[in-house]
């Protein structure tokens, strides 16, 4: 882990968090704390609630009557997807939702809708206001392209792109909006060793270069261990383990259900 961070106060703290389906819990009861400048990882077999949980703190789905988020000292007991836009908390999502005909660069540009102040009228003279926005936007655009080392491909059509490089605009249209809290879903899904490797190194530099605070889903538990401050685990939509990654790996509830069953002798 890196050493030039600072690890601040609570930025994030989910209470008594559920969400039910159809009379299914897909999440019941969690609570769980998030400190500024730090990596929280959930984790959990499939179908423990990973995903409802950041659906959750990022407006998409609604929480059951007495859960709350606290997010940077607010508490809020609903909270919808551009609320959570404007309040600095970014997402990337299990399965990659870019523009598949637009560019790299387009692409990230999309990231930055909520940076644009000028009005509907400015826009359609696109002088003033509407240009200087543009060049801000288009700047920043570049500096997450060069920061994400894609410059090769920034004029190339995402569609055309191998997934391991589709996942890095993802995450570069995500950063696009300078989120305090980026929610990252599975962001190494279906990646070999070394598109792995490379967006781990990325994770981490987003975090100690940027100074943003991070919330990630994964499988892979060496991954979690390398990169991770704090862990989260899930199982049928409970809370079974809280802690640092060596906390959690020697959880025996989180061994039976996720790590494997400990053997004795």
């Amino acid at each position: 882990m890196n050493d030039k961070r600072t690890i601040g106060g609570t930025i994030l703290k989910v209470e008594n968090v559920s969400v039910v389906f159809g009379g299914v819990k897909a999440v019941s009861g969690i609570g769980f704390e998030v400190r500024e400048g730090e990596i929280c990882a959930i984790v959990g077999p499939n179908g423990a609630g990973k995903s409802s949980m950041l659906n959750v703190l990022n407006g998409i789905y609604c929480m059951e009557p007495g859960g709350s988020i606290t997010f940077e000292g607010v508490k809020h007991y609903k909270i919808a997807p551009m609320q959570a836009a404007k309040l600095g908390i970014g997402r990337t999502f299990q399965n990659l939702a870019l523009f598949k005909g637009m560019s790299v660069l387009d692409n990230i540009m999309t990231g930055r809708t909520l940076k644009m102040k000028s009005t509907f009228i400015e826009q359609m003279f696109y002088y003033g206001r509407p240009h200087r926005e543009e060049m801000e936007n288009r700047q920043k655009a570049e500096e997450i392209i060069e920061f994400l080392q894609i410059e090769g491909i920034r004029k190339t059509l995402v569609g055309k792109l191998p997934y391991g490089l589709q996942k890095r605009v993802e995450l570069g249209r995500a950063l696009a909006a300078e989120p305090k809290l980026l929610l990252l879903d599975e962001p190494m899904a279906g990646m070999n060793i070394e598109e792995k490797q490379d967006m781990s190194t990325f994770v981490l530099e987003v975090n100690r270069e940027l100074g943003t605070t991070i919330v990630l889903i994964e499988h892979d538990m060496g991954v979690v261990m390398d990169i991770s401050d704090h862990v989260v685990v899930l199982d049928y939509g409970r809370k079974i383990g809280d802690g640092t990654p060596a906390e959690v790996s020697v959880n025996q509830e989180v061994i039976n259900a996720y790590l494997g069953v400990a053997h004795e002798g």
